[in-house]
């Protein structure tokens, strides 16, 4: 791919971004790709240390705040009829209360995923706390004169401290896959203020 064929294709891509953010970036990989010709690469080399356009676009629009999507698109590009300003005003009743609802659903799923991983880590602590008594019970048993005992809270302790770690690693898996899922969802929310152009 040349130059112009990225750089047109990026452009397309970022339709709907402030115009000013578009010239940014255009400038941007327009200087970093002829930074790179001048190193000595050929035009497509160049292009194609870049990356895809997909990938460049996915780059943008992580670091794009969505405050400044959602004031582009929320800003009205004509003034609106009076019959849409009646339609607006008298659906007011329906469609707002809907919107707030899905907002506080979306919003409600998201704190109960949030509190199963904080759950489970507290279920993580209680076998590590669980394995430490059992540590401390040997000692009791074995002071008791109690040989059983002590064998079983060696077993005790041997479950909880397996169980323990186990859970810990599934824990930061999960932890981390949730944080890759928010930052994948709030891309995804940003790339659909960002619409292509007709």
């Amino acid at each position: 791919m040349n130059k112009e064929t990225f750089l047109t294709e990026l452009r397309a891509k970022l339709y709907g971004l402030p115009p000013e953010d578009i010239e940014e970036r255009l400038a941007f990989y327009n200087e970093m790709i002829n930074d790179r010709m001048e190193d000595g690469l050929t035009e497509e080399e160049a292009v194609g240390e870049i990356g895809s356009v997909d990938t460049v676009v996915e780059q943008i629009m992580a670091e794009i705040p969505f405050t400044a999507l959602v004031r582009t698109k929320v800003r009205p590009k004509r003034k609106l009829k009076a019959w849409e300003l009646v339609l607006l005003i008298c659906g007011a009743p329906v469609w707002f209360p809907l919107a707030i609802a899905a907002c506080a659903v979306a919003f409600s799923l998201y704190i109960v995923i949030w509190a199963v991983l904080i759950s489970l880590y507290a279920a993580d602590l209680s076998l590590t706390a669980g394995a430490i008594a059992s540590l401390a019970g040997i000692a009791v048993y074995l002071k008791a004169g109690n040989p059983a005992g002590a064998a079983f809270a060696i077993g005790a302790a041997a479950v909880c401290a397996g169980l323990a770690i186990l859970l810990f690693f599934a824990c930061i898996w999960l932890t981390q896959y949730v944080i890759y899922g928010t930052n994948r969802l709030m891309l995804s929310i940003k790339k659909s203020f960002v619409g292509k152009e007709d």
